[in-house]
Formats: structure tokens, C-alpha cells, sequence
């Protein structure tokens, strides 16, 4: 039996899991994360890897295995940007291993990319082409045009930074033309920019500068803060190398903070650099040297080897400024040995022209020699003329796909235009054609009613002084049979909601003494609420009575003139105990001599409500002021009060019926009903009550109603 029993929770837990697996909540919630953090990718990597940690933890609890595999490949994206390479790794295998399993060759592809990136990245050039001729091969498979210009992308930067330069545009120029035709603008964009850098390496300044600014243009439309952060860092890459500091630094400034705000080590590595070779401009070598200081560690690191390479570029030109050559040599030494290693060809260019000027400096005439014929070697390859040819016969076979995609673009707006307008014109003539018929068809319907209604009209009218006879006879009682009728309804209502609550409270009291269920002890605690609900009670048979009286046939011979002074201070002395309670502030303004006419009673139950109300909505410190005054042959009596107030939509509900009592600032109680009550009263003596209440600020209540004249 034992043994049952566990193998049937085994069984339920599995069937549990199950269920839970395929949620679609679930499964939406770790989909709307990744998305997320995905978008936040290029503007907050911090937020970013919090959004798809979550993700992470919900996708592993249901055997989410798809969307665990998409939140950890942007998770390694993230952390490699941060410089955490390692993290990185472990994600990306985790979701190579994922995606095998799913059979999933887009998402395989996705990994293989950004494995690409990332060891581009570290200057790791051999697995850098291995992960992305892998990720080439299964986009070409299944058709997948945006991740394959991806690749090619990032192929181009590969092959560039180890300094083959026809290559690298070939697969640019690929990517590109891809991107274009399919209109991929965000990559197209991040194409623009790294044209723009071999520009730059070729000292084609003005046009790198081009494709910068042309990159910038889309970015800036966008929220990626990233690629903002490049392109301006990019910039000022290009007036350094002109020696143009001036021009450079604002760059530089638009960079930095962007560069600290993602926290990406790789950016603020290279701006720390640049800084320190702004400061070396100025003359400021303990700057110069502190900022290249940091920018070599952040990148010792975190592995970064090209920017650790470019910081010793800058301490190396740094030593040759101050003529410190022996350093100088040792650091340029270092950079040309590791880039010679790592085949990086911008790394290899500055090198040797820092050996040139060290071993110059030293008196090493023939190393100096060696290391100038080997950057002028290098220099040359840039600006061969096959390469520079085949830049010309990229650029000017992109123009063509502009150009043709410009005119595809037309063609299509015209034929849209076109079949838009031959769509108006057959809605017009069939409009046209409806609206006609109509008219033929009212017309013809017009004449024949008018015919019957002739002979209608003639049978009518023998027998139309019969009928207002016996209409007249009728009205008065069912008008009076009407009301009676509405009024019964209405009481019942209430009496059935309202009274339902106190009486049942009361009969389970009684209930409970009878059979000896509650001690004495727990009778005295129950006392004060039964008390209190007894008080409610009271206070909405007072009310409903007087609702009452107001309906009936003789109320108005109760209207007459009576001194307002003496109905309201009757009615505040009756709240003297409440105000004193709650703490609360009472002010008055009652001229003695002002004489109103209504009902006394009537009005003196309204003021009742009104103060009760306010007594309701205070607190300690609060002012709760009574007020009259005439005005253009009306009494203005007003009750305004400091306490809670009320939006202007439910001041707005006030009158229009019964409403949702609020509990006041105490837990009390209402009916919802009073301000109904005390809106039929005062308008039954020829009177009217208003609103005006601020949230937060208290609520003001004016009575109208007609003045005496004359004293009584």
C-alpha cells in the first residue's frame, strides 16, 4: 500500500510538472523578458543581464528549453561585452548544447556568431573565422538573409584586423549589399561604420568620415547607446590621427560617459586611451599617464588584448615624447611582437612607427631603418591600388542597389497610389448609385405612407374626442398609482439592502447568549460594534423617515420661513461628543438675523448628513466649517471641511444616485444613501445642493434656498 501511494505522487508530480511546462503564461513571460533584454542590450547591459537572469529562472523551473536557450545566448553577448569572457563561454555552451538537442539550426547559427564576436574580440582571429564560417554555412541552409549578413559583417572585421584588407571588403561589401536590398537598416549602419574605420586605416580621412557621420544618422534615431558610443569614438580615432586634438576631444566627451553608463570595459578601455593621448598633446604626462595606466588594466583584465595592445602604443609615444626612449622601446617592442602574433595590422602600423622613433632616439640607426621600411611595407598594402580599386567598384555597384532600390521603392508608392485611387473612384460611383436608389426608394416609401396616413387620419379623428375624454379621466390616477408604485419599490430596496446587515448582527447576538456560546468577557467586546451598527442604524431610519415625509402629498405645507440660526446651531451641538473625539477643529459664521424658507426639519437633516459626512472624512487637526450668508435673495448655507476630499468624477456621482459608501478616516460606516435623501429634500423645498471637492484637500457642500424677504 506504502509502496503505491509513492509511486502515485511520483506520478501526479510528474503530471504536475507537465502542466506547469506548457503554461502558456509561463512561456509568454520568459519570451516578453528576453525581448526585453534583448532590446536593452545596446543601452543598459546592467538591466539588460537582470531582465534575462529572471528570464533565465523561470524558463529552467517550467522546461522552458527554447527560451532558456535564447536568454542565455544574449546573456553571453552581455557578458562578453562587460568584458567576462568565461561567463560568456559558459553560456554560450550551454545554449549550443540546447539548440542541438531542439534541432534548432537558426539558434545553433546565433551561438556560432556570437562566439565569432567574442573572440574577435579577445584578438583570438583563428577560433574568431572557425565559429563564423560554421554560423556562414547554416544561415546559406536555411535561407536565414539577417543572421548571414551578420556574419559576413563580422567576417570583414576578422580578416581586417589581421590585415587582409581585399578580403575583409569583399565580405563587407556582401553583407552590405544584403542588408540593403532586404532593408536591414540597423545593420547597414553598423556596416557604414566599420567601412569607416578601413577608410580611416587607409588615411582616407575625409571619406571615413562619411560613413561615420552616415551610421550616426540612423543611430541616433534609435536607443543604442553602444553603437552611439562606437561611432563617436570612431570620430575621434580619425582627428587624432590628423593630429587634429581640438576636434577630437568633443568626440572623446560624447563617448565617455555613454562608454561608463553600459559599462563596457572594451569602450572604456579605448576612451580611456584616447584621453591619455589628448592629455599628451596637452603636455599633461601625469594624466596622460594615469588614464593609460587604467586602460591597460581594465583590458590586462578582462583579456582584452587589442585595447591592451593600443594602450602600450599610447605609453610607448607617450616615452618617445619625453625623449624617455628606453621605454618607449620596451613598450613598442612588446605591442610589435604580440601583433605580429595576433595579425592585427592597425597594431602592427603604429608599433613600428614607435619602434622608428625610439630606436631612432637610442641611436639605433639600422633597427630605426628596419622598423620605417616596415611600416611604409604595411602603409603601402593599405593603399594599394587593388584594394583601392576594389573599394571604388564596391561603392559604385552599391549605388546601383541604392538606386535600383530607390526605384523599386517609387514604382511601388506609384502603384499603391494608383490602385488607391482606382478603389476611390469605383466606391464613389457605387456611393452614387446607392445614394440614388435610396432616394427612389424613400420617395416611393414616402408617398404611400403619407396615403395610409390620410386615411388613418380620418378614421381617427371621429373618435379622437372619446379618447382625450378618457385620458384625462385616467391621468391623474395612474400618475398618482405611478408613484405610489415607484415608491414602494424604492423602500423596499433599501430596507432589504440596508437593514439586512444590523438586524441579522443583532439576531446572531441573541443567538449566541441563548445557547451559552460566548463568555461574558466576549459579550463587553462585541458590545461597542453592535452599538455602532445599532447607531447606523438610527441614523438611516432618521433619514429614510424624513425621505419618507418628503414624498408625501402634504409636504409642501411644511415649507415656511424660519431663522437659520437656530436650525443649524441645534444641529452642531448635537456633534459636540464626535468633534471632540476625532480632534477636530469647528469654525461658524451663522448671522442670527438671516431667515430662510423650506421645510425646518428638512433642512435641518441635511445639515445633519453634511456635517456627519465631514465628521467622517477628518482626521485629528482637521477644520470642519458651517456657514450662511445671503445671496441675491437665496440663503447659501455651506459646510466645507479640511479631510479627504474626493476626485472630480466622484463628486460628479454624488446626486445621480445610490453610491458606494467610503469608510471614513476612522472605519466608519455610511449607507450611500444620505446625499441622495438630501438631495430630494432640499430640492423639495424649491432649493438645490452642489459639490466642489479636491482629492487630498477637503470637499465644500452648498444648500440653496429661497430667502424671506421680510422678518418673521
Amino acid at each position: 500500500m506504502k509502496l503505491f501511494l509513492i509511486l502515485f505522487s511520483v506520478v501526479l508530480y510528474s503530471l504536475e510538472g507537465n502542466a506547469q511546462q506548457y503554461r502558456p503564461s509561463d512561456t509568454a513571460e520568459v519570451n516578453r523578458l528576453n525581448k526585453l533584454g534583448s532590446s536593452e542590450l545596446g543601452s543598459n547591459l546592467d538591466s539588460a543581464i537582470g531582465q534575462l537572469k529572471q528570464s533565465i529562472i523561470i524558463a529552467r523551473k517550467i522546461n522552458y528549453q527554447q527560451g532558456l536557450a535564447s536568454a542565455l545566448v544574449q546573456q553571453g553577448h552581455a557578458y562578453f561585452f562587460k568584458g567576462r569572457v568565461e561567463k560568456a563561454k559558459k553560456d554560450f555552451d550551454e545554449a549550443v548544447a540546447i539548440y542541438k538537442k531542439l534541432d534548432n539550426p537558426n539558434g545553433l547559427a546565433e551561438c556560432y556568431s556570437q562566439y565569432g564576436r567574442m573572440y574577435n574580440m579577445v584578438a583570438n582571429y583563428s577560433e574568431a573565422l572557425n565559429y563564423l564560417n560554421k554560423a556562414v554555412a547554416l544561415n546559406q541552409r536555411t535561407g536565414n538573409q539577417r543572421q548571414l549578413t551578420d556574419c559576413y559583417k563580422n567576417l570583414g572585421i576578422v580578416y581586417f584586423s589581421q590585415g587582409m584588407l581585399s578580403k575583409a571588403l569583399d565580405y563587407y561589401y556582401n553583407a552590405l549589399f544584403i542588408g540593403v536590398k532586404n532593408h536591414y537598416d540597423a545593420t547597414s549602419a553598423e556596416l557604414d561604420n566599420d567601412l569607416g574605420v578601413i577608410l580611416r586605416d587607409m588615411g582616407l580621412s575625409a571619406d571615413a568620415l562619411q560613413y561615420f557621420k552616415k551610421s550616426m544618422a540612423y543611430f541616433q534615431t534609435t536607443n543604442n547607446l553602444f553603437a552611439i558610443s562606437t561611432i563617436n569614438e570612431n570620430i575621434a580615432h580619425v582627428m587624432l590621427d590628423e593630429r587634429d586634438y581640438d576636434h577630437a576631444i568633443p568626440y572623446i566627451r560624447k563617448a565617455y560617459p555613454i562608454a561608463s553608463k553600459l559599462n563596457n570595459k572594451e569602450l572604456i578601455a579605448s576612451v580611456y586611451t584616447d584621453i591619455g593621448i589628448y592629455a599628451a598633446h596637452q603636455n599633461d604626462i601625469k594624466k596622460a599617464t594615469g588614464y593609460l595606466d587604467t586602460a591597460f588594466k581594465i583590458s590586462a583584465k578582462y583579456k582584452i588584448d587589442y585595447n591592451r595592445c593600443r594602450a602600450l602604443i599610447g605609453f610607448a609615444n607617450l616615452y618617445n615624447q619625453v625623449k624617455d626612449y628606453k621605454r618607449a622601446l620596451l613598450c613598442a617592442t612588446e605591442v610589435h611582437t604580440e601583433a605580429k602574433q595576433l595579425g592585427n595590422l592597425y597594431l602592427r602600423l603604429n608599433s613600428a612607427m614607435a619602434l622608428t622613433k625610439a630606436d631612432s632616439g637610442l641611436g639605433n640607426i639600422k633597427d630605426a631603418y628596419a622598423a620605417i621600411t616596415e611600416y611604409q611595407y604595411l602603409k603601402d598594402g593599405l593603399n594599394n591600388s587593388a584594394s583601392l580599386q576594389k573599394l571604388t567598384t564596391y561603392s559604385y555597384h552599391l549605388d546601383l542597389v541604392f538606386e535600383k532600390r530607390l526605384l523599386e521603392q517609387q514604382k511601388h508608392e506609384r502603384t499603391v497610389v494608383y490602385v488607391e485611387n482606382v478603389r476611390v473612384q469605383r466606391l464613389t460611383y457605387l456611393v452614387f448609385i446607392i445614394v440614388v436608389v435610396g432616394l427612389v426608394l424613400i420617395t416611393g416609401i414616402f408617398y404611400l405612407k403619407q396615403r395610409k396616413e390620410r386615411n388613418i387620419n380620418r378614421l381617427l379623428k371621429s373618435r379622437n374626442a372619446v379618447i382625450l375624454q378618457q385620458k384625462t379621466n385616467l391621468d391623474g390616477q395612474a400618475e398618482k398609482l405611478t408613484d405610489l408604485n415607484s415608491l414602494k419599490d424604492r423602500l423596499i430596496a433599501i430596507l432589504a439592502h440596508d437593514l439586512r446587515a444590523p438586524l441579522s448582527t443583532l439576531t446572531g447576538l441573541f443567538d449566541l447568549l441563548q445557547d451559552d456560546s460566548i463568555s461574558h468577557q466576549e459579550l463587553l467586546d462585541m458590545v461597542p460594534s453592535v452599538i455602532k451598527k445599532l447607531e447606523y442604524t438610527s441614523d438611516f431610519l432618521d433619514t429614510l423617515l424624513f425621505w419618507i415625509n418628503s414624498q408625501m402629498e402634504n409636504f409642501e405645507n411644511a415649507v415656511k420661513p424660519f431663522p437659520i440660526a437656530v436650525i443649524l446651531n441645534k444641529t452642531i451641538e448635537s456633534f459636540d461628543g464626535q468633534f471632540s473625539n476625532k480632534g477636530i477643529k469647528l469654525e461658524t459664521a451663522i448671522p442670527k438675523d438671516l431667515v430662510g424658507i423650506a421645510d425646518p426639519d428638512s433642512i435641518g437633516i441635511v445639515i445633519r448628513n453634511l456635517i456627519s459626512n465631514a465628521i467622517k472624512f477628518c482626521d485629528e487637526n482637521d477644520v470642519i466649517e458651517v456657514s450662511a450668508k445671503l445671496q441675491e435673495q437665496q440663503v447659501l448655507i455651506t459646510v466645507r471641511d479640511t479631510g479627504m476630499g474626493m476626485t472630480p468624477q466622484q463628486a460628479a456621482k454624488l446626486f445621480k444616485g445610490k453610491v458606494t459608501s467610503k469608510t471614513g478616516t476612522r472605519k466608519e460606516e455610511g449607507t450611500g444613501m444620505g446625499l441622495l435623501f438630501c438631495k430630494e429634500l432640499v430640492e423639495k423645498c424649491h432649493g438645490k445642493i452642489t459639490v466642489i471637492s479636491t482629492l487630498g484637500k477637503g470637499s465644500e457642500f452648498v444648500v440653496t434656498i429661497p430667502a424671506a424677504l421680510h422678518d418673521m
